[in-house]
């Protein structure tokens, strides 16, 4: 692993085993994009920009130079700017004192240091634990303003992982203000290819689109606050031949939690630009003198071996490098959620029945959902207020953790700490802590608002408040929810002219009450939620190794939101529960096997009233919590692969295999019986070629070699019966 400056050619080469990423210096100083893919042992030159001329393009901007041969607007650049030439959608906009938009940053300097930056404020990826890591930064200069932006490029020993990012630097005398700033930008050649997203809304989180690469620009983005359910911050550049194990693939994913814009642009000559920031709607930031400005990060991803490798990469990524440590490879409990099976109806009695039920079944973790605090009745009040409704619980969340704790269970605890209902004690003694803009009427949304955490003092608050039930009660997990977006996006705390930071200042008061949470209360498995999976990001992720993935739960509908996420982020990163038929989003009846098989691949639970359930079915629930126990490791930490696509068809596979490559687990899963179906030959994958292994399900038993597994497959036979029906191989490697 290294970064080397080759000086005769003026072009740095980032690479380790697998991946090399390469810049070039051209002349006047332009920073430019030659190759991000598979590792080089030598570079050649052969990459450089040609020296080509096109009609109405600026051909230089440095005064008496002869340079017909040299047209600014083509150029492949690491970071382009506005209105200097290049016409294309630019990385960075900037309004001066003066009022001109022009900036001109060229190449001034570079250094090579060795581990990971940390970004003060801001979530980033980590190296500790004798890891290696060596970071690049090229630092840019605008000179007639005196401003300098660095370029930080981080590569990774045995990552096919990119981590970029860029920081402004005002070192004049005059304030200039940021209208836009991406984190990155690739510029890639000339070339077919396609987009891969993950779009979806509220229940429907992260469906996979894919779609041809045209001349414009796609934008993809969220403007609520938030990274959203609708889009996430995620991308993949793909040639029209790649399949999940086949072919080349570039990804792009923030490390950002607030709103968000993604952008790939094809230009006049096929050269593809890619972007990726925070919103620049809306953005008005003051950078005055002796000020900086921080992005977020954004990680880059190679594979030449299609989308799993693409996926994989990012997994390993954030396993070793994002998640907080101390939870990295720790297994996550089996819980059980009250909110499904009481929502707000809940007394002590009756949820002693449902811990009862949860203990004899071998459930290891009990949530109490929303609902313990305040006067909450109902989703209209007291969101802000967190001190315990002593009506609900006679002996307090104290009494209830000890119960959970004597039934050999952990305790869980629901928070909603970013709202505030507008019956509170919170708003009534502190109304413009609300998010809202002078003269202009309150939104409510879910019958809440949002408080404004770009506040210090919302924060000093809340952390009062939460720590003071942490203080008191034994908590071993939380669920930290945020059931809505933001509107009338304005702080009373701040003046006028800053109120084109709020949005980005509302998601930096979010990741410091996180840090300063997680921090005080190590111990404390923190899972987010944002309505289900409305901020499932890599931001999120370096605080709370977890996310709930959606509140829709049926097991079909998760296919598609699972197989999906797993585009981004690890299984044990998702929670994956079992809840109650006819499912409460869909109303569809589906067999409590399929939904234990289905959410077996992630972070395992019920959402139900164990209580209300006949003895068979508690009978089933009790071995498939064994199996899961037996079988956790390679569940949550298995190599994850996607073998058959919901999107794609009526039949959904995929499977995790252990690192040993000894074991794995293969869920394939019917949407629909049909008459007369075709048979179905499936194909794993990372399986060890040479190995002999046992293949076993409850209805078909076969041994053959990894190599007939990958490459040749086996039917599917019997073939699956019944709507929704599921099946569930364990491979297991035999000792000759």
């Amino acid at each position: 692993m290294e970064v080397i400056f080759d000086s005769s050619q003026q072009v740095f080469h980032l690479r380790n085993k697998k991946l090399s990423y390469l810049i070039q210096l051209e002349r006047f100083g332009y920073v430019t994009h030659l190759y991000f893919g598979q590792r080089l042992e030598h570079y050649s030159g052969i990459a450089a920009y040609p020296r080509i001329h096109r009609d109405f393009e600026v051909e230089s901007v440095e005064f008496g130079a002869d340079v017909r041969d040299f047209s600014v607007g083509n150029l492949l650049y690491e970071y382009s700017q506005y209105n200097r030439g290049d016409f294309r959608h630019p990385a960075l906009v900037l309004r001066h004192a003066d009022g001109s938009t022009v900036s001109d940053f060229r190449y001034d300097r570079h250094e090579i240091v060795a581990g990971s930056p940390t970004l003060e404020g801001l979530p980033h990826a980590k190296v500790d634990g004798g890891q290696e890591a060596v970071t690049l930064k090229i630092y840019l200069k605008d000179a007639l303003k005196s401003l300098e932006l660095v370029l930080s490029y981080t590569i990774f020993e045995g990552q096919t992982i990119v981590v970029r990012s860029a920081t402004l630097h005002n070192k004049g005398s005059e304030t200039s203000r940021i209208e836009k700033i991406s984190s990155f930008q690739l510029d890639l050649p000339p070339r077919q290819a396609e987009l891969i997203h993950l779009n979806g809304t509220w229940a429907r989180e992260r469906f996979v689109e894919r779609e041809a690469i045209h001349h414009g620009i796609k934008v993809l983005d969220s403007k609520r606050g938030t990274s959203s359910h609708h889009q996430s911050p995620y991308m993949a550049i793909v040639a029209p031949e790649t399949t999940e194990h086949l072919g080349q693939a570039l990804g792009a994913q923030l490390i950002y939690s607030g709103s968000f814009e993604m952008s790939v642009q094809m230009d006049s000559y096929n050269q593809i630009r890619l972007q990726a920031g925070i919103q620049s709607l809306g953005l008005d930031w003051e950078l005055a003198p002796g000020e900086s400005f921080q992005t977020p990060q954004v990680v880059l991803a190679y594979s030449n071996r299609g989308l799993n490798g693409l996926s994989q990469a990012y997994h390993d990524f954030v396993s070793q490098h994002l998640i907080p440590s101390r939870f990295r490879g720790v297994e996550r409990p089996i819980l059980i959620n009250n909110w499904e099976a009481t929502y707000f109806d809940f007394d002590q009695p009756r949820l002693h029945a449902l811990i009862d039920q949860a203990a004899d079944l071998g459930v290891e973790l009990f949530v109490l959902d929303d609902g313990w605090f305040g006067q909450r009745n109902h989703d209209n009040s007291s969101l802000g207020d967190w001190f315990e409704q002593e009506s609900k619980l006679p002996q307090g969340l104290v009494g209830l953790s000890d119960y959970v704790h004597g039934k050999g269970m952990k305790f869980g605890l629901w928070f909603e700490p970013e709202m505030i209902s507008e019956n509170s004690n919170l708003f009534r003694e502190h109304p413009e802590w609300a998010i809202q803009t002078p003269g202009r009427s309150l939104t409510p949304g879910r019958q809440q608002l949002v408080l404004n955490m770009a506040n210090p003092d919302v924060r000093d608050n809340l952390f009062q408040q939460i720590s003071k039930i942490l203080n008191q009660v034994p908590i071993d997990y939380i669920k930290w929810d945020m059931n809505r977006h933001l509107t009338e996006v304005y702080a009373l705390h701040l003046p006028g002219q800053a109120q084109g930071q709020v949005a980005h200042r509302y998601t930096l008061g979010v990741y410091d009450l996180m840090e300063r949470l997680t921090k005080a209360y190590p111990h404390i498995l923190f899972e987010s939620c944002s309505g289900g999976g409305g901020r499932f990001d890599l931001g999120i992720l370096a605080y709370m190794p977890q996310t709930w993935t959606s509140d829709n739960t049926d097991a079909v509908e998760r296919l598609k939101i699972q197989y999906g996420t797993s585009m981004m982020v690890p299984q044990h990163t998702m929670g994956a529960h079992v809840s109650a038929v006819p499912n409460h989003q869909t109303h569809r009846v589906t067999p409590l096997a399929t939904r234990a098989q289905v959410a077996y691949f992630g972070d395992f639970g019920y959402e139900l009233d164990l209580t209300k359930l006949p003895k068979e079915e508690l009978e089933s629930i009790r071995q498939q919590v064994n199996f899961y126990k037996q079988h956790r490791a390679l569940f949550q930490f298995g190599r994850f692969s996607r073998l058959l696509s919901p999107f794609q068809d009526n039949l959904t596979a995929w499977m995790v295999v252990s690192p040993e490559q000894d074991q794995a687990m293969v869920l394939l899963a019917q949407t629909l019986t049909q008459a007369a179906m075709p048979l179905q030959v499936l194909k794993l994958q990372d399986l060890c070629p040479e190995r002999r292994y046992q293949v076993k399900s409850e209805e078909q038993e076969f041994v053959a070699t990894g190599a007939e597994l990958m490459q040749v497959g086996f039917y599917v036979f019997p073939q699956l019966v019944g709507d929704y029906a599921s099946r569930l191989y364990h491979v297991k490697a035999l000792v000759d």
